[in-house]
């Protein structure tokens, strides 16, 4: 692409507008935009297929700003490039409601691919998505139609660098030969303590080269004919994903330039007026878009529309010639659950089983009836039960990189096309925790499998056996976390999130656990609200005992126990605190019974479980760390045994 004086005044009106929008708010950072806004004009004006009036056109090129917090730069992309982000909210940047605020929000900003701001984050989101594409292309594309074939684009910064997410994340990408990923990297050597040199000396050309990635280099991060040929190379590059490394300067033209003060400083007005002046900016008026700028702009927004039309002629012309592949497409794409998913019968399960096991079993189950399940673990495969055993092609190996895992099926996730899930042990979902919290906020329907999930991982003892971890989970908004108590609650978990909109995670066990196979069909309607009777008492009960996961079993005994002493027990199951949440009132009231002795037990901590039941509610959980000691002797050792429920009972009773 040639570019000329106008393509000039396009980058300025970009650094211009997210000045502008920086210092009206007092609040932001300027120093990405001046730097880096020739890398974004870059991609998007010779090379991005976008479309502005449908911004989910499923074949777009991904456009992922990984440096979330140079925000004001790509919403005043948005912006100029059409995609209904008015100049009002702009200048509303950063305030309470605005499409525009602090950090990128997907879901909130049409034209945002993720959220970010929590650095590496996005850059691991990227490989996500590069590997989505490269996954749907495998299974839908044909010799005569490339239906999936799209680039991912990101932009990164020194900080996004240093954290080990990102690090993790292009070691997978290297391995799994992600050619159209393309990472541009602003690299101004600047950090907000001061050079980067105080604690980032490493060569990131090497590691990168090392990591099996392309590098091409950049000398000058404001010449968009060297961006340029630099994308150029990346995009000729098949199998080797690509980091362009760009030498920029943070806060070019301001009188702040490659000062660390510019990364998160607002510049005064005086330093404001001064920046355009030195970019040779025509006015002084705030929020300024000259005429020939906003023309280009229209062109190539017009560029990108047409590149829209020529797939949905491509899209018509490929279901012509294979109706049943397009039929395929359009139910991966549009994420569609077929009706009858499961069609078990009484001997699905048929013996005890840990639920990781019962899990195992109903992924490979599901699998014929959902061609975008796609999913694999953190090197834990023969524990956490997740791989495809008949098409092992769909099992994803992300080696031991949880974090970069977590982020990855982010990606997945949202790109859409694949109902992606990974899988760990339930205590190293501490190492993937912002990525958790990150598919909450955005929303995304990645599925998270954590197995081992509680005292019961026995031998391996305190450092394995995760004690707090489930009610953190729960702590997190948006998050649904599901924890079966048998094999049969285990496929209706499944079945659960699969069907849902929202991140999901499943807490499933080590240890065999006893099948409630004559309780199927209250299973079948009680795990997806979250909490149900699981079993009344032939008489007028006279205490409630209440738990989740394998802490079930163990009421059932200690229930037998009571009978004994001509106590009635209520058996309540409560797979998902969040579910549950979601019932109307006469619901919880048929489940809770008011004025009714209550005993929650768990093998974790008990806070919470207050909040969810009612002040009335006795806890008996772990609030210590574990033992090493085989499973049976750790629940012993820890106070959860039917003997010590059963007493516990009794007190409330009396």
């Amino acid at each position: 692409m040639k570019f000329d004086t106008t393509d000039t005044l396009c980058v300025n009106t970009i650094r211009t507008l997210s000045i502008d929008m920086v210092g009206k708010a007092d609040s932001g950072h300027p120093g990405l935009p001046l730097g880096a806004s020739p890398l974004a004009y870059a991609v998007w004006a010779g090379h991005l297929r976008f479309s502005a009036s449908d911004p989910d056109w499923f074949d777009r090129d991904r456009f992922v700003l990984s440096a979330g917090h140079g925000s004001s730069m790509l919403y005043s992309m948005l912006h100029l490039y059409g995609f209904g982000l008015e100049m009002d909210e702009l200048k509303k940047f950063r305030q309470l409601d605005s499409l525009t605020p602090g950090h990128p929000e997907y879901g909130h900003t049409k034209g945002v691919e993720t959220t970010t701001g929590p650095l590496g984050q996005g850059f691991a989101n990227a490989v996500g998505m590069a590997l989505a594409e490269k996954l749907l292309a495998q299974k839908l594309n044909t010799p005569e139609h490339a239906l999936v074939d799209h680039f991912t684009y990101v932009i990164c910064g020194d900080g996004d660098l240093m954290e080990g997410v990102s690090y993790e994340a292009a070691s997978l990408a290297g391995t799994w030969k992600l050619g159209k990923l393309i990472c541009l990297y602003d690299s101004n050597g600047i950090t907000i303590e001061g050079s980067t040199g105080l604690a980032f000396t490493e060569d990131v050309k090497k590691r990168f080269l090392a990591q099996g990635w392309q590098v091409v280099e950049v000398e000058n991060g404001n010449d968009l004919s060297e961006i340029d040929l630099a994308i150029k190379k990346a995009k000729r590059e098949t199998e080797q994903p690509s980091l362009i490394i760009a030498r920029t300067h943070i806060g070019f033209g301001s009188p702040k330039q490659d000062r660390n003060s510019v990364h998160g400083e607002p510049l005064k007005p005086e330093e404001i007026l001064a920046t355009k002046k030195a970019l040779g900016w025509p006015s002084e008026e705030p929020f300024f878009v000259p005429e020939e700028a906003k023309a280009r702009f229209a062109e190539q927004t017009a560029a990108g529309e047409r590149d829209r039309k020529r797939w949905l002629k491509l899209w018509k012309n490929y279901a012509e010639a294979d109706p049943s592949k397009a039929d395929l497409a359009k139910a991966m794409l549009g994420r569609e659950i077929p009706e009858g998913l499961f069609a078990q019968d009484a001997a699905f399960f048929d013996k005890p089983v840990a639920t990781r096991e019962a899990s195992g079993k109903v992924i490979n189950l599901m699998a014929a009836a959902l061609p975008g399940l796609t999913g694999g673990s953190a090197d834990l495969g023969p524990s956490t039960k997740t791989d495809f055993t008949k098409e092992p092609e769909r099992t994803l190996h992300f080696g031991i990189r949880e974090h970069a895992m977590g982020s990855i099926l982010n990606g997945l996730a949202l790109h859409g096309g694949l109902i992606p899930f990974g899988a760990t042990f339930l205590v190293f979902s501490d190492y993937m925790r912002p990525a958790l919290r990150l598919a909450a906020l955005m929303q995304c329907p990645s599925i998270f499998v954590f197995t081992h999930d509680s005292i019961g991982v026995g031998e391996d003892g305190p450092t394995h056996q995760p004690v707090e971890h489930l009610m953190s989970l729960r702590l997190i908004p948006g998050l649904t976390v599901l924890r079966p108590a048998d094999a049969w609650e285990t496929l209706y978990a499944w079945e659960t999130a699969v069907r849902s909109k929202r991140p999901a995670c499943l807490a499933l066990s080590r240890q065999k656990l006893p099948l409630l196979t004559q309780y199927k069909e209250k299973i079948a309607a009680g795990v997806k609200r979250g909490a149900y009777l699981l079993r009344g008492p032939s008489t007028v009960p006279s205490i409630e005992l209440i738990a989740s996961g394998s802490e079930v079993s163990l009421l059932f005994e200690a229930a037998a126990l009571l009978e004994k002493d001509g106590i009635a027990a209520r058996i309540i199951s409560v797979p998902s605190f969040e579910l549950f949440r979601g019932q109307d009132q006469a619901y919880k009231d048929s489940v809770f019974l008011p004025n009714m002795p209550k005993l929650a037990v768990e093998a974790g901590r008990g806070v919470g479980w207050t909040e969810l039941v009612g002040p009335d509610v006795e806890v008996l959980g772990v609030e210590t760390f574990g033992k090493s000691a085989p499973a049976a002797r750790a629940y012993e050792a820890l106070g959860l045994t039917a003997e010590k429920i059963a007493a516990a009972a009794k007190r409330l009773v009396k």
